[in-house]
């Protein structure tokens, strides 16, 4: 493994557990200073402490709600004390609730909208500055592959987080010239705390146990079993890598194989 992030300054939201997590330690195996941020300051902590004594990297941890736009302020302002800047950005958040369209009433759309995109939008928007400021940056926006291929019982997913990709999109044939790039990754199905409880909740919904569900999971998937968070972390790493300066606007899906579409 080599320190291709050497002295570079990065922000993984939603950090302290999970997908999120896992980007932060790899982003420190390779070389990268990290702030990190979530909602539960115990479970914070006990992270920065165990990246930290893994990789001997600055880690900083911040706590944070990403509905919260003070929130997100003081999470930029954090990293750039820490380090002078962003070099890197991930932008993470837990999934919005499961369940058919007609489960929700405006509430729950409008909660989506603030957590799975809106945060994106602030993130993104207040780091850019910085970015141009430096002469450059890297910029991965995590979703779901509930953009590529829509996902059964994930409404509220599969309508909002599309927007980042357009959003995604979009930055980056504007930030092109800045020498930003900016990237998405999709996470397939994961062995985290979020798909234990989409499972849990499908097995409810149909009757079934929790076993049936993950069996029907598995053989959706080409390599049969769940991702790791630390699957998802390495392409993360890539793109933020000058190993990929020359890949901007894509969106990526690490998912076994899930996503039969060619494009």
């Amino acid at each position: 493994m080599g320190h291709d992030l050497e002295g570079k300054g990065a922000l993984v939201t939603a950090s302290s557990q999970g997908i999120g997590r896992a980007c932060a330690l790899e982003l420190a195996r390779r070389g990268a200073g990290v702030v990190i941020c979530a909602r539960r300051q115990d479970v914070l902590d006990a992270t920065r402490e165990a990246i930290a004594d893994e990789t001997g990297r600055q880690i900083a941890a911040i706590k944070a709600d990403l509905t919260s736009p003070a929130d997100i302020d003081a999470v930029i302002e954090r990293t750039v004390d820490e380090f002078g800047g962003i070099d890197v950005l991930v932008t993470n958040a837990g999934g919005p609730p499961s369940g058919a369209f007609m489960d929700f009433e405006d509430d729950a759309w409008e909660k989506a909208f603030v957590l799975n995109l809106m945060s994106v939008v602030r993130l993104n928007r207040a780091t850019v500055p910085l970015m141009r400021k430096a002469g450059g940056g890297s910029i991965v926006n995590l979703t779901s592959i509930s953009v590529k291929e829509p996902l059964k019982g994930l409404v509220l997913s599969n309508a909002v987080r599309a927007g980042v990709v357009g959003l995604s999109k979009s930055l980056a044939n504007e930030l092109g010239p800045d020498n930003i790039r900016v990237n998405v990754v999709c996470p397939g199905f994961t062995a985290t705390d979020r798909m234990k409880e989409l499972v849990g909740a499908r097995a409810e919904r149909e009757g079934k146990t929790n076993e049936e569900i993950a069996a029907g999971f598995y053989a959706s998937v080409p390599l049969g079993s769940f991702a790791e968070p630390s699957d998802i972390a390495k392409m993360v790493a890539f793109l933020a890598s000058d190993d990929a300066k020359y890949v901007t606007g894509v969106t990526v899906q690490v998912d076994g194989g899930f996503v039969k579409g060619l494009l």
